[in-house]
This record gives structure tokens, C-alpha cells and sequence, in this order.
């Protein structure tokens, strides 16, 4: 799994899914500034990236119980559609919000009462999206208690929320690793390095200087 997540890595810096600015960082919606943009799409327009991240998921996939890949929007949607296709297991998505039209559907698919659902996300930052999907998936009558990513930023928000929730991520890649590689590649310098591991520690106070 490692040489997975560090080959992942260097697929998604390589194909600028992963782009680092600390210099002039991004901002999210929340206002965060950010040195980081993460766009875990552009895998899908790789064939052989593509397929390598479904294999890693289905290598996870495979240690674990369930009976249906669920999918959270939108980003979520393909690779969890991807992933169904390939282990021949039921596939549902999980809206961001309930259909504005028709039954208002937050939950699109089959979803039978008991059924053990593993959702598939492309990132996790603070993990509040992905635990909203949690939650509409046990409030119609499912299970949910993992959560599966190509990317996470090992935010300790994000940790403690999935504990709350008596939830588990797992990330086929991750920040750290992502750190390791960009040097390797000569991405970035040791002064950037520094920034964007103390970015980590605190990104809402964070200051690119």
C-alpha cells in the first residue's frame, strides 16, 4: 500500500491534480488560504492513472464487509461509479443536498434497509461533506462506518470528526506523502517545505511568510 499511495502521489503532482503555490497561495470557500489546490478529477482523464487509483481502492475494498459502493457528489461520483463496475457490486451516489424536484432524493439508487454501504470520495479536508454523506445514508436505513479517499490532508478537525461519528477513513494517499514526493521531484525547496508543513499544523492561521 505505500508504494501505492507514493506512486498515487506522484500521479497526481505529475498531472497537476495536486498543484502547490505557497508563494501565492489559493483560497478556499471557506477563506482559507491555501498553498495547496487539490482537483483528484484529472485522474479521470488518464486512463492509466484511472485504473491504477480503482485497483487501490479495490485492494482496500477488498479486506473489508459490505454490499454497496455508494458514491458522494459530485467528485465521488465517477470513481465510486468505476469502482461498483469493477467489484460487481451495487452502486448509489449521495447528493450534497435533497433533489430540488420529483421525491427530493438525497440518496440516488437502490438502498435496502440494512445494507452495509462503503462510500468513495476523491478528498477529505475537514471531512464535514463526507459525514454528511454518512449521515444520510443511516438516516434512510443503511450503515455506513467507512469512508474511502484518494487524497486527505491529515487535518486533526477532520480525525476528530470521523471519531465522533464512530466513523473510519482510510485515504489512498495523503499530505505527508505528497510532501515527500514533491521534494523527490524537485517540486519544492526546503523553505517551501517548511510553510507547508505549518500550514498543516494550523491552516486557518497560516501566513505564507
Amino acid at each position: 500500500m505505500n508504494d501505492s499511495a507514493n506512486q498515487i502521489a506522484r500521479n497526481l503532482l505529475q498531472i497537476n491534480a495536486i498543484k502547490l503555490s505557497p508563494q501565492k497561495p489559493f483560497t478556499w470557500a471557506s477563506g482559507i488560504k491555501s498553498p495547496i489546490y487539490c482537483d483528484n478529477r484529472l485522474t479521470l482523464s488518464f486512463p492509466e492513472i484511472r485504473t491504477h487509483v480503482v485497483n487501490a481502492f479495490v485492494e482496500v475494498i477488498n479486506t473489508l464487509e459490505y454490499d454497496i459502493i455508494g458514491g458522494i457528489a459530485t467528485a465521488g461520483i465517477p470513481h465510486g461509479a468505476l469502482i461498483a463496475d469493477k467489484t460487481e457490486k451495487p452502486y448509489i451516489y449521495v447528493r450534497s443536498k435533497p433533489k430540488a424536484h420529483g421525491r427530493q432524493n438525497m440518496i440516488e439508487g437502490l438502498l435496502p434497509e440494512g445494507s452495509k454501504v462503503i462510500l468513495i470520495e476523491d478528498l477529505i479536508s475537514t471531512g464535514m461533506s463526507s459525514l454528511k454523506a454518512v449521515d444520510a445514508i443511516r438516516e434512510a436505513g443503511g450503515q455506513c462506518d467507512t469512508v474511502l479517499s484518494i487524497f486527505n490532508y491529515g487535518f486533526p478537525r477532520a480525525i476528530k470528526a470521523f471519531e465522533s461519528k464512530k466513523c473510519t477513513f482510510v485515504s489512498l494517499s495523503n499530505y505527508d506523502i505528497m510532501l515527500d514526493e514533491a521534494v523527490k521531484m524537485g517540486y519544492l525547496e526546503s523553505n517551501q517545505l517548511e510553510l507547508l508543513k505549518q500550514w498543516k499544523n494550523d491552516p486557518e492561521n497560516w501566513k505564507n511568510n
